[in-house]
């Protein structure tokens, strides 16, 4: 069972328990750090450095309490935490989003800008995700709808979906179902709990 007292899918991968909250959880929803060689924690997104793995929720809350005292805890050891480190590891995240998008577009498995978007939902296209700008207009946003079985994610600004798409700024755009936009569901559900970005679809509940 998981958190919830729901049964916990297979397809999640495995669990680890989060410092602060003590609640086990995939670990595809936590952020892992290491200490360094120089007693600093050191967040690890890309969960490949060396060293005994040290898991938050990927929660601002979390996050900022691990810093007072958690993570010395439960390194056993004290360990200097740098000041900056929540914001660090949103920056990691939302580079690996970007970077995940980026390999999606060259792969073929995604488009941009609203006509082309659009297009894909209504032309029975199989998207995977419907990504909109976190700045963008919402009267524009709730033109578009999620196909069901796809998933729904506002926690980009414009310029960074334009830097996955190699433009100035992107508001909307879609990935086609694939190995990568899996990949780039988990990252973003990360980053979306990080920046406490209420994802909830503007067009759910329209008649489309």
């Amino acid at each position: 069972m998981s958190r919830g007292g729901t049964t916990k899918n297979r397809e999640d991968g495995p669990e680890r328990r989060c410092i602060v909250t003590g609640e086990t959880a995939p670990k595809s929803g936590l952020i892992r750090f290491v200490v360094g060689p120089d007693h600093a924690v050191v967040p690890d997104v890309l969960e490949k450095l060396p060293g005994r793995g040290i898991y938050v929720a990927s929660t601002r809350d979390a996050l900022d309490a691990a810093k007072k005292g958690q993570f010395s805890r439960s390194a056993k050891q004290a360990v200097t935490v740098p000041d900056a480190l929540t914001a660090e590891v949103e920056r990691q995240l939302s580079r690996r989003v970007v970077d995940l998008i980026a390999m999606a577009r060259k792969a073929g498995l995604a488009v941009c800008g609203f006509e082309k978007v659009k297009g894909w939902l209504a032309g029975g296209a199989r998207v995977r995700v419907l990504l909109q700008a976190a700045d963008g207009s919402e009267r524009g946003k709730a033109k578009l709808w999620t196909p069901e079985g796809a998933r729904y994610f506002n926690c980009l600004t414009g310029a960074e979906l334009g830097l996955a798409f190699g433009r100035q700024s992107v508001i909307h755009g879609a990935l086609a179902a694939g190995g990568i936009s899996d990949r780039v569901v988990m990252e973003a559900a990360r980053l979306r709990g990080l920046r406490e970005i209420d994802d909830s679809d503007p067009a759910v509940g329209k008649d489309m």
